[in-house]
């Protein structure tokens, strides 16, 4: 279930490539899933086939699995496109993650989750962030009640499982630190009391990539705590067509029942497959693929800030995520390869100059993909 990277041109460590640069194979690459590989010039069989020999797949692993799949086509009736999404928040709900959809306005963000929530029989709320929401309208707050005379929890919109946070960097930090403690902990203090929020629990955070005033950035400490940043674009020729045509054809967005998706998991579902990934392999070989990734970003000298232990780790839960969802039971370089740019996209930040120069994160990034090591 790869989220596709955008196209690049390989450059040296932490720079983008040169202008007229020609493209080039990137180093080390794996053979694709299924293929058998052997050690370079020793006969020897290479990693990828060693580990295929040594960790399958139960076969509860895959009718969870198939489960998955389907909710991909049940979103396919009322989203087209955007599949990098839809495949990011599914890797994100496995791995206990949350994400940023970046987006212009109508693209079907807000509509995905929607979908998503209804395919996997789910509660989803929206909320819009403005400059007037205070925390308590998020969390929930203390209430009077005027028959018993004392106060009672009335619950926020975040006691649910999936969370549309519309518009996140529109409300002041207050507010968004009060959602911070949810992400994180998945529970809610008011009042000095603790409450937990139902499991599973995710935030779907918007935000337009275009406005700027009126708006407050997200910090780094909060940027941290979403898994992916998700890019959703506009759409093909071909993809506008079709959201044409369905709408031509009475389709609704407002009206999702009429849409003919139908529920093919639940919480049950998701919570228990989350167990499983967790019991993905990773091989020493991999980590310290990782590891050098992760090394290699705070060494690039395009990068201000590079990634924290914590993003390696983020990495390393949505690898095996990744794998679980193609069928193994083992994490290849190619999972980390595929979700480095949604991955780290938001956790780096580059220099001034950098952006002067017209370079941007994810052309960084693919050049340090390219300029790697990959174990084989």
């Amino acid at each position: 279930m790869p989220i596709q990277q955008p196209g690049h041109q390989p450059g040296q460590p932490g720079h983008a490539p040169a202008p007229g640069q020609m493209p080039g194979q990137p180093h080390g690459q794996v053979p694709p899933h299924g293929q058998a590989t052997t050690a370079s010039g020793t006969g020897q069989p290479g990693l990828h086939e060693r580990l295929a020999a040594e960790h399958q797949l139960a076969d509860r692993d895959h009718e969870l699995r198939e489960r998955f799949l389907a909710v991909r086509t049940e979103v396919g009736k009322a989203v087209v496109g955007q599949h990098e999404a839809v495949d990011g928040i599914l890797l994100a709900l496995l791995c206990h993650g949350h994400v940023l959809l970046e987006g212009v306005p109508g693209v079907a963000k807000t509509l995905l989750v929607r979908a998503l929530a209804e395919a996997l029989e789910l509660d989803s709320t929206r909320v819009q962030f403005t400059p007037d929401l205070m925390p308590g309208d998020v969390t929930g707050s203390m209430i009077y009640d005027t028959r018993s005379g004392d106060f009672e929890f009335r619950e926020g919109p975040v006691f649910t499982n999936l969370l549309i946070a519309d518009e996140i960097n529109r409300t002041p930090p207050k507010t968004q630190s009060a959602l911070l403690e949810a992400m994180e902990e998945r529970q809610v203090s008011v009042d000095g009391q603790t409450r937990r929020l139902p499991q599973p629990f995710l935030v779907a955070a918007t935000q337009n990539p275009i406005e700027h005033d009126g708006t407050y950035p997200l910090p780094e400490a909060q940027l941290d705590r979403f898994l992916f940043k998700l890019m959703l674009t506009l759409p093909e020729r071909d993809t506008e067509l079709e959201i044409l045509t369905r709408h031509a054809h009475g389709f609704d967005g407002r009206r999702l029942s009429n849409a003919g998706i139908e529920r093919v998991a639940d919480a049950a579902t998701i919570l228990e497959a989350g167990k499983r990934v967790g019991d993905i392999y990773v091989d020493p070989e991999v980590l310290g693929y990782i590891v050098d990734l992760v090394q290699a970003t705070r060494s690039a000298p395009s990068f201000a800030m590079g990634i924290s232990p914590r993003g390696g780790t983020r990495l390393l839960a949505a690898a095996q995520a990744q794998a679980w969802m193609s069928g193994r039971g083992f994490v290849t370089p190619d999972d980390v390869k595929t979700l480095i740019s949604p991955a780290f996209r938001h956790r780096v930040m580059l220099r001034p100059e950098a952006q002067m120069d017209g370079i941007t994160v994810d052309q960084v990034l693919t050049s340090i993909i390219d300029t790697t090591r990959v174990p084989r």
